[in-house]
Order: C-alpha cells, then sequence, then structure tokens
C-alpha cells in the first residue's frame, strides 16, 4: 500500500496595515519627543548666552565706573591748595577736581581725572540721562567748566553715551560713611549737604536687568540677571565747610 504525503507550503506572513500604523504612530512619538527636548534645550541655550550677555555688558559697565571712581577728586584741593583755597576757588579752576558732586539713588555726578590725561572731567552715570531711554543707566564724561558744578557747566552738558539697557533695579547706589552707615537721606548735593557728602566712603551698586523679549522656558517668566559690586573711595571732597583738606576719609 503507497502512502501519500502531502508537504504544506510555507507561507511567510507580512506585517498587516494596522500593525505598521501602530510602528508609525510609535516612531512619531519618539521621534517628536525627542526634536522637542532638543528645541527646549536649544531655548535654555539661548536664554543662558542671554544672561551671560546681560552679565558681560553689566561688568563692563561696572567696571567702567570703578574705575571712573578710583580717580574721584583727582587732582584734589591739597595738590593744588596754593592756587584753589576754597571751594569757590576750586570751582573756578578747571585743574581741580572737587569730587563728588551729587548723590542719588540712581546717579551719581562727580569730577576727576578718569581719562589719565591731566584734564579734569565732570562724569555723571544716571538711569535715562539723555531722556530717552527710561530703563538705561548712561555715562557722561566731558572737560570741566569752570563755574558751580552743579549748574555751572555751560554748553553743551552732559554727553551721555555707554549705557546698560533694560535696568529694573531701584536703588541702583547705596552709599556708606566712614562708620559703614548707610545715608539713607537723598539726595545730597556739594552746595546743600556738603559736610554729609564728604563723609561718603563706600558706594554699592546693583543691577538687575530684565528682557522681557526673552521668555524663560523652565519658569516662563522673563530672564533676569544680576550683579552687584563695592567699592571704597579717597573722597577727598572739597564740599565739607568749602575748604580744601577737610575730609580727604
Amino acid at each position: 500500500m503507497r502512502k501519500l504525503y502531502r508537504k504544506e507550503e510555507g507561507r511567510e506572513r507580512g506585517f498587516t496595515l494596522i500593525e505598521m500604523m501602530i510602528v508609525i504612530a510609535i516612531l512619531a512619538t519618539v521621534t517628536g519627543g525627542i526634536f522637542l527636548q532638543l528645541n527646549t534645550a536649544q531655548q535654555r541655550i539661548n536664554t543662558e548666552q542671554t544672561k551671560v550677555d546681560n552679565f558681560d555688558e553689566a561688568r563692563d559697565f561696572v567696571d567702567q565706573f570703578f574705575r571712573d571712581i578710583n580717580q574721584i577728586g583727582f587732582p584734589n584741593g591739597h595738590m593744588m591748595n596754593f592756587l584753589s583755597p576754597t571751594l569757590t576757588t576750586a570751582q573756578a579752576d578747571t585743574r581741580v577736581a572737587v569730587g563728588l558732586v551729587k548723590i542719588d539713588a540712581n546717579s551719581i555726578w562727580f569730577e576727576g581725572d578718569v581719562s589719565g590725561t591731566g584734564l579734569v572731567q565732570s562724569v555723571q552715570y544716571k538711569i535715562n540721562g539723555a531722556g530717552t531711554c527710561a530703563l538705561c543707566l548712561q555715562r557722561s564724561a566731558v572737560p570741566k567748566v569752570a563755574g558751580d558744578p552743579e549748574t555751572g557747566q555751560g554748553t553743551p552738558g552732559p554727553v551721555w553715551g555707554t549705557e546698560v539697557n533694560d535696568v529694573i533695579t531701584s536703588p541702583i547706589f547705596t552709599y556708606f560713611n566712614t562708620s559703614g552707615t548707610a545715608l539713607t537721606t537723598l539726595p545730597l548735593d556739594i552746595n546743600s549737604n556738603g559736610a554729609t557728602l564728604a563723609t561718603v566712603k563706600t558706594i554699592h551698586i546693583n543691577l538687575t536687568i530684565q528682557n522681557n523679549a526673552i521668555i524663560d522656558p523652565r519658569t516662563k517668566q522673563p530672564i533676569q540677571t544680576s550683579f552687584e559690586g563695592e567699592v571704597s573711595l579717597n573722597n577727598c571732597s572739597m564740599a565739607a565747610n568749602g575748604f580744601v583738606g577737610i575730609s580727604c576719609q
């Protein structure tokens, strides 16, 4: 008796349409997650770079301020007292720097040879000095003009230049006397508050910059960058009692 054997042909089974759609959906989800993470990472990089740029801008500005303030009141009345024995004559002598002229929470004004050329300049740091930028801290340095340091600077007056943008701090400047006590009654000027002005020993500067155009992707808030610094000065002011040689603190 002959046995018959039937060879079963193997059949290859492919993916069904549903299985393909599931695979594609999974790949799309994974890919989308990767791109989302990359986009978030790029936003964080941009945010941190903006913070670094703002910090560098503030640091450079504060470094400029420290360089200027180190020259406050130079050359002073001790050096030139044979020419300028009183505050009145020192004001009229463009070779003599009277030191601090006026201080306020968001501005400071002084005289000194900040350029190292032997020429005394009238220097101001002020929020919105030019009147066109409400959140800009600006700097002006112009040659001293003989006359009252506050009102007699003549034409062209301050020339505003270097600035830090988007400053939201107030106060920016805090002043301490020789005893380390903060001076809270401001402004002080050389004509009305000379004796107090001459006691200023330390200036603390605090800058917080907020760029509303760039949002931190993590906090969903405008990014902020802060910078602080402090400088002690040899305040050879001619303000105290209006005479030379009284107030080098």
